[in-house]
């Protein structure tokens, strides 16, 4: 047990709105604090100060205490109604506190809207930056100390998830402490800047008559900035045209597409699923979600003059006849797929010893065989009855380890028309992670792929 006279004490308080038969307490990472177990939390107590519904309590604490904690709302019989969203806290006593002082934490309840700026989404992309933040006092220091009895210290902590370069923040309020509202003689926080709020001032008052000397610590949430907002396209990547593609968008074409989107002032693309859909090999396979692999990539968006370097020039020839008749306004599916596999085939026939046998293949076959086995198997199977329905692939239509391993097997007469698939979504993982690595590289920009 703590000795009381001769311990800290902390006191937590937070206002939350319950309802009848509900009520709030404090768990945490320490025993006090009931080691996460809810049942041996610390039970808060409600009281009304002005409009407000206050729940607070205190625990006795011995030198050096520190824990995460949690605010949770539970029944009468201590189950779990509703718990805070987000990290925990965590609670580390101020460098200085004395026996007989206290520390005083005025919390608020963290939301889930509160969490959502601190997402990768936004915290390495939306507000991302080059320049890294220094921890000017690290969390439980504080540079100020109880010198008499009586006096009160009061910590302002705040949430701010993006600062501006050469920017800071600054408390200012009615006191003459914290400037009378003028920014220039406010209180400036460590780790922040200039920056006014939008919204109603907050009020604050402390009550210095009870002759205690104490830390107050003054959590209060989120800053309140005016909301973040963020335009977008989202678009099918069949529609992602460029001069260099023969008749429909094509991996290499989306660093075409982000540009613009960077300059038209977006801040997100959100490209429609680009699996592979080739289960009929008709036009209606155009239709982005249905896919027959969530793995595969679709053959439709690989660029097949980037496939290699060394391309005959005859079949450059006829890339760049292709490239006059499918420039249409509308994208000829069927047209497209026959033209690109019909190409890129007469180039596997020309390299297929030197890239099924080079380093990276082997890569990259090495781990994704687990799918790209029976994928290859499945479009041999569809080509080679004509038709996706199993039912009519003999005895293929019955699926097993064995029959696939001896399908896929480079003694295979076929093995040549299997490893052919292998080598399209070689080049197609290529091609797409080329474009990914530029888009990743842009600063305060989001690309998703819908699944």
């Amino acid at each position: 047990m703590v000795n009381s006279l001769k311990s800290r004490k902390v006191s937590f308080r937070i206002p939350y709105y319950t309802q009848w038969g509900q009520n709030l307490l404090i768990c945490g990472s320490d025993r006090l604090l009931g080691s996460w177990n809810v049942k041996k939390g610390l039970l808060l107590k409600p009281s009304h100060q002005g409009e407000e519904l206050i729940w607070s309590g205190s625990i006795p604490v011995p030198p050096g205490f520190q824990s995460e904690y949690s605010y949770y709302v539970v029944d009468d019989r201590r189950n779990i109604l509703r718990s805070e969203v987000g990290k925990k806290r965590k609670l580390l006593l101020p460098d200085g506190l004395q026996d007989g002082q206290s520390l005083e934490l005025r919390d608020l309840w963290q939301t889930g809207s509160d969490n959502i700026p601190f997402r990768s989404a936004f915290k390495d992309v939306i507000f991302r930056t080059s320049r890294s933040l220094d921890v000017e006092r690290p969390l439980g220091i504080n540079q100020n100390k109880l010198d008499q009895d009586g006096s009160v210290i009061l910590q302002f902590r705040i949430c701010c998830p993006y600062l501006e370069e050469g920017t800071s923040i600054y408390v200012i309020g009615s006191s003459l402490k914290l400037g009378q509202w003028k920014i220039q003689d406010g209180l400036k926080l460590v780790k922040a800047g200039t920056s006014v709020e939008c919204g109603s001032s907050r009020e604050l008052s402390v009550d210095v008559t009870t002759g205690e000397s104490r830390f107050v610590v003054l959590s209060d949430g989120l800053m309140r900035e005016m909301p973040w907002r963020g335009a977008g396209v989202a678009i099918p990547m069949f529609s992602v045209r460029s001069e260099a593609d023969l008749g429909v968008g094509e991996f290499l074409d989306l660093k075409l597409l982000v540009d613009w989107a960077v300059e038209s002032g977006f801040h997100l693309v959100q490209l429609l699923p680009i699996n592979d859909t080739s289960v009929n090999c008709m036009w209606w396979d155009s239709y982005p979600y249905s896919s027959l692999s969530v793995f595969a990539l679709h053959p439709l968006y690989l660029r097949v003059e980037a496939i290699s370097e060394n391309i005959p020039e005859h079949i450059k020839q006829e890339i760049r006849e292709a490239r006059v008749q499918l420039d249409r306004k509308d994208v000829d599916y069927e047209a497209s797929m026959v033209t690109k596999l019909s190409i890129a085939k007469k180039i596997f026939a020309h390299e297929k010893e030197i890239i099924l046998n080079s380093k990276s293949f082997q890569e990259f076959f090495s781990e994704n065989q687990e799918w790209l086995k029976p994928y290859a198997a499945f479009c041999f199977l569809r080509d080679f009855f004509e038709t996706s329905e199993r039912s009519q692939w003999g005895r293929f239509s019955e699926f097993s380890k064995e029959k696939l391993e001896k399908l896929v097997s480079k003694e295979n007469l076929h093995y040549e028309v299997v490893s052919f698939h292998y080598y399209v979504q070689f080049h197609l993982h290529l091609q797409v992670n080329k474009a990914l690595c530029i888009l990743y590289s842009i600063v305060n920009f989001i690309f998703v792929v819908v699944n």
